[in-house]
């Protein structure tokens, strides 16, 4: 346990291990954050859509380590209403957030994050974490580290029924 501490302290962004966390629904914080177009993009905008909000940083070797697989779920459930909404953590290069979006052919809405927005989630310097919002926009789900297929299809499939 000592070994993973130490990692993660010496290694920003590394997570070994996925924790889910359930908490009670409450309603998600809203946000009005830009897109790579520098338009406002609004959480509201999502309102009954099943929305993962991904926290991820350019640094963040597990962050893109998963956004293939972002990318899939997005084209794979898009017709059952899911959105993934992908937010930088601050600090970031916007030069860097664009060119690692062509290069991975993302999908969906990247926005350029504060650090209120990633407070008012309760997100720290531990990357990746994904937000779970259901349709009536509550959050169902925390879960810290990489997503998996299996996370998929216990925690997301169900709600988008």
């Amino acid at each position: 346990m000592k070994i993973l501490i130490l990692l993660a302290v010496l290694m920003p962004g590394f997570l070994p291990l996925q924790q889910t966390t359930t908490q009670p629904a409450t309603a998600a914080p809203p946000f009005a954050l830009k897109d790579l177009q520098g338009r406002n993009q609004q959480l509201s905008g999502y309102q009954g859509k099943v929305v993962l909000i991904n926290f991820w940083a350019t640094w963040c070797t597990p962050c893109l380590a998963e956004m293939p697989e972002l990318v899939k779920w997005q084209k794979e459930y898009k017709e059952r209403d899911l959105q993934i909404i992908g937010i930088t953590h601050a600090p970031y290069r916007r030069s860097q957030v664009n060119a690692l979006s062509k290069r991975l052919k993302i999908n969906y809405p990247l926005l350029y994050g504060t650090r209120e927005t990633a407070a008012a989630y309760g997100v720290s310097e531990m990357l990746p974490v994904t937000i779970i919002i259901d349709r009536e926009g509550k959050i169902r789900e925390r879960i810290l580290g990489i997503i998996d297929q299996q996370e998929f299809d216990e925690k997301i499939k169900p709600l988008l029924q």
